[in-house]
């Protein structure tokens, strides 16, 4: 069995969580190598061991049994791609706030020693894939684990937006910040914050969601999976908007310009260990009551 450990270095000084981890699976004689989840640059954490060959995440992930990240969410979407396109399973360890995604806590590594056994399950997710269109010029093509976001960004000003599906119109001439289209594991992320509902991450559904909307009848709505969503600057518009998938670098929309968002044919597996099920996972980590 082949395990890669890829910890956030800001967040796991030292990778004291990674080698721990790669202690408990060694017991066991599964391979472990270790892979950075991105490229650091010129920041180097002061923290950052030497004695540690990282090795290039593409590449191990061809053979791989299992990808466990050590962060945040942030560290499991921006790894979430790369291991769905190779049919990786990812587990989650939470080193950062919240960590919804994430199946353990720090103080949980031990029960990494159920791997070997075979003693977990795996949960798969439904993906959105997202394309952006300039006529009938593709210039954006991603897929999504959690959401992709239709913005005014920073600009003190609101965005108008046509929102349709199968090419019915459902928010016409949106007006406010703009739009999220998520997925049910995005659900209890940014959509949330802005009001939508939260969903079972294990459903199929595409759920759109206002950003503080100007307009009283902009109201969140659910989909089925089937639809295909279209947003777009209304005719004739001279503003931009922004969109940003899973929190990542947003690129410019503007004229005639059209995001297409619809269910990937793709899905992110999700490793589980505790037996915990949505409902605590929901009261544990966003204090909505007793775990």
């Amino acid at each position: 069995m082949k395990v890669i450990l890829s910890s956030n270095p800001f967040r796991d000084k030292g990778m004291k969580a990674a080698r721990q981890v790669a202690s408990i699976l060694g017991k066991d004689g599964v391979e472990c190598c270790y892979c950075l989840p991105f490229e650091l640059g010129s920041v180097i954490p002061p923290e950052m061991p030497r004695d540690i060959e990282f090795k290039q995440m593409d590449k191990e992930l061809n053979g791989a049994d299992m990808l466990v990240c050590f962060g945040g969410d942030g560290t499991i979407l921006h790894a979430a791609k790369d291991a769905t396109s190779h049919g990786v399973p990812i587990l989650g360890v939470n080193l950062g706030s919240i960590g919804f995604m994430a199946e353990l806590e720090e103080s949980e590594l031990n029960l990494v020693s159920r791997i070997p056994s075979g003693g977990y399950t795996v949960e798969k997710r439904m993906m959105l894939q997202v394309r952006a269109f300039r006529g009938k010029q593709l210039i954006y093509d991603q897929v999504a684990l959690n959401d992709a976001v239709i913005s005014k960004g920073s600009i003190a000003r609101v965005a108008e937006l046509d929102v349709t599906a199968d090419g019915t119109t459902l928010l016409s001439h949106l007006s406010g910040d703009g739009v999220i289209v998520s997925t049910p594991t995005g659900s209890t992320a940014y959509s949330m914050s802005a009001g939508g509902p939260i969903v079972e991450p294990s459903s199929d559904m595409l759920i759109i969601t206002p950003i503080c909307a100007h307009q009283l009848s902009a109201r969140p709505l659910v989909l089925s999976a089937e639809r295909n969503i279209a947003v777009q600057l209304p005719k004739r518009s001279r503003k931009s908007v922004y969109l940003s998938v899973d929190g990542g670098k947003a690129i410019r929309l503007s004229g005639t310009d059209r995001v297409e968002i619809r269910k990937a044919d793709c899905r992110t597996q999700l490793v589980r260990l505790t037996g915990k099920n949505f409902y605590q996972l929901l009261n544990q980590k966003l204090g909505g009551g007793r775990s």
